[in-house]
């Protein structure tokens, strides 16, 4: 501690050094020194894992002494003043010097308080985050992951037990951080199911009404903190969970445990809004559509897109609707996405600048939102531990052999289904167009015809034309010079990933959140060119051809790409509202904490 230099001799007489304390003086410093030395986490060394939540915490007993310290030192002042007051005239009273050294005291204390506050903070916010078990949501919620731990925060990563064991090590590959762990519960299905797009809605009942109770059994005995694994690493209790918010049973069972809860949609903000309003499309007349109704009417019920919404760009499944039916995903999905309201808050991997009209009308429905994306940009987790594929590298190396902006780039996402007449519309028109071409054909994509169709392709243009992989980087050939042209699902990872590398996009939507994506990208960025509900290889081709060569919309997709370099990067829209994130999850986790902290004791 840094002491004042010894005061001046007046009048012959040396006043108290202010290394040499009076009595008074030696009391107050001694009481003020033993809240430091007699702090157990100071005599431990300050370990960075450890058996239990650190004292330091607002209304703990280190707050707790900070107040009597405080009093005790004014009551040493208060006794100090009456002898200070029978001292020499226009003598520096001793009760001045032990004034000042109990100012820098106070101050020093404050500040290293706040300092062991914010660590402790640090050290008590565990999030458990849980995805439902396909891989767009895994592979953000990853992101997501990737930056909570840069923040300091615990991560329990919760999979179910058939993802967990299809990513094998990959999983563990993620993070090399000691406050990251993966677990698992059941998904209730049984192993030999496909768990493909048709089985999605029986998979979320099944994560309803079998995992649910696993979940809770696991979150209860977790937030009162367990081991972190075989590597005997402890982990304290999770204080906050982050859900998919398409599983409102993991938000209801978490504040029913008494931990916060945060909604996570891995979409986009305008299909948000555009789930969240078909009960309104319902009750205005504009949802069921008439029986051979045009699909290029406009929606005028989802607020923000009154100009630009048709029929054909709300979720494939309201195409269904009649005055007696509802598709279960659509009716599963609708349902929640209203119950976000009741989560303390709603997170979007999104931007400001791309989402803003969609993002106020959200926060007039929520109880707080976040956009804190592109999160594969600002926190991209490794590649391999993102995937349920293993990634073809080739392609990379026949990349390199192309020349800059030449190739076009196709990739129609992990659950997207082609016909075998699909698949041959979109090869002539991808010959047509001149342009050689790298096309991800996953196993399961075209079925019993995969075979067939690959041999088609390499026959139809040969290898100096086409790479056909079964699945590839997708981020590094983005961002591969020889890439001209992105050929999309318009799944919202795949879109915010174009964007984010400044590909102009020819979007071709399967089913959910896709076919209002790719009206933003054709309507609003501009960045790309929408081409939903055609498969014709004349179409095709002309679409392939005007995204590559056009000036206009490549313009676009640049200017979208630097506005959203400016978002990510520090001091941007998104990268403030990451930092706004995690304040609120330490705020949410002091709480949870101080309640655990009861029930311990309690116990």
């Amino acid at each position: 501690m840094h002491l004042a230099p010894p005061p001046p001799t007046i009048s012959g007489q040396r006043l108290p050094r202010a290394d040499q304390p009076s009595s008074a003086e030696a009391f107050a410093i001694r009481f003020f020194d033993r809240r430091r030395v007699d702090d157990p986490a100071r005599r431990r060394g300050g370990g960075a894992q450890r058996s239990r939540l650190p004292r330091h915490q607002p209304g703990s007993l280190v707050s707790l002494g900070t107040r009597h310290t405080c009093g005790a030192l004014w009551c040493c002042l208060c006794r100090a003043s009456s002898s200070s007051l029978s001292r020499t005239a226009g003598a520096t009273p001793p009760i001045m010097s032990l004034m000042s050294h109990v100012a820098r005291s106070i101050a020093e204390l404050q500040q290293t308080t706040r300092a062991e506050m914010a660590e402790a903070a640090d050290m008590a916010a565990h999030v458990l985050v849980f995805p439902i078990p396909a891989q767009g949501h895994l592979n953000s919620f990853l992101h997501l992951s990737t930056g909570l731990l840069r923040a300091g925060l615990h991560v329990t990563f919760l999979h179910t037990d058939h993802i967990l064991r299809r990513l094998g090590a990959a999983a563990s590959s993620s993070s090399s951080s000691p406050r990251l762990r993966f677990l698992s519960v059941p998904d209730g299905l049984p192993d030999d199911d496909p768990r493909d797009v048709d089985g999605i809605p029986k998979l979320m009942e099944s994560l309803r009404t079998k995992a649910a109770a696993s979940y809770r059994d696991l979150l209860a005995s977790l937030r009162r903190g367990t081991t972190g694994g075989d590597d005997g690493l402890l982990f304290p209790p999770v204080t906050c969970v982050i859900a998919d918010g398409i599983m409102p049973f993991a938000v209801d069972i978490a504040e029913e445990l008494g931990v916060p809860a945060i909604a996570y949609r891995t979409v986009s903000a305008c299909s948000v809004l555009a789930y969240l309003s078909v009960p309104k499309l319902i009750e205005l007349g504009e949802l069921p559509f008439p029986d051979d109704g045009d699909l290029d009417e406009p929606i005028h019920g989802v607020p923000g897109m009154e100009t630009f919404l048709r029929r054909r760009d709300l979720p494939v499944q309201c195409r269904s609707i009649t005055d007696t039916y509802q598709d279960p995903l659509l009716k599963a999905v609708v349902a929640a996405t209203a119950h976000s309201r009741k989560a303390r808050a709603l997170l979007l991997n999104t931007a400001t600048s791309l989402e803003q009209p969609s993002l106020a009308h959200l926060r007039k429905e929520m109880r707080d939102v976040f956009a804190v994306g592109p999160l594969h940009a600002m926190s991209p987790a490794p590649a391999v531990a993102t995937s349920l594929w293993r990634h073809d590298d080739k392609c990379m190396a026949w990349l390199d052999g192309q020349a800059d902006r030449s190739v076009v780039y196709i990739s129609l996402g992990s659950l997207t289904v082609i016909s075998h007449e699909q698949f041959t519309e979109f090869l002539h028109g991808l010959v047509a167009a001149g342009y050689p071409f790298l096309w991800v054909l996953r196993p399961d994509m075209l079925g019993a015809s995969q075979d067939v169709a690959f041999r088609e392709a390499m026959a139809t243009v040969g290898e100096d034309m086409a790479c056909v992989v079964p699945w590839a980087p997708q981020r590094d050939v983005l961002r591969h010079r020889a890439v001209g042209c992105f050929l999309t699902h318009s799944g919202w990872n795949s879109t915010v990933e174009g964007i984010v590398e400044g590909v102009p996009m020819v979007c071709w939507p399967f089913f959910v959140d896709q076919q209002v994506n790719s009206r933003f990208v054709g309507a609003v960025w501009r960045n790309g060119l929408d081409m939903k509900d055609v498969c014709d290889r004349a179409v095709v081709e002309k679409t392939v051809r005007e995204a590559m060569e056009s000036d206009e919309i490549r313009r676009s997709a640049r200017a979208l790409a630097e506005q959203v370099e400016r978002d990510i990067a520090d001091g941007g829209a998104s990268a403030l509202e990451f930092r706004r994130l995690v304040g609120f999850i330490r705020e949410l986790s002091s709480t949870s904490a101080a309640e655990t902290n009861g029930l311990q004791v309690q116990e």
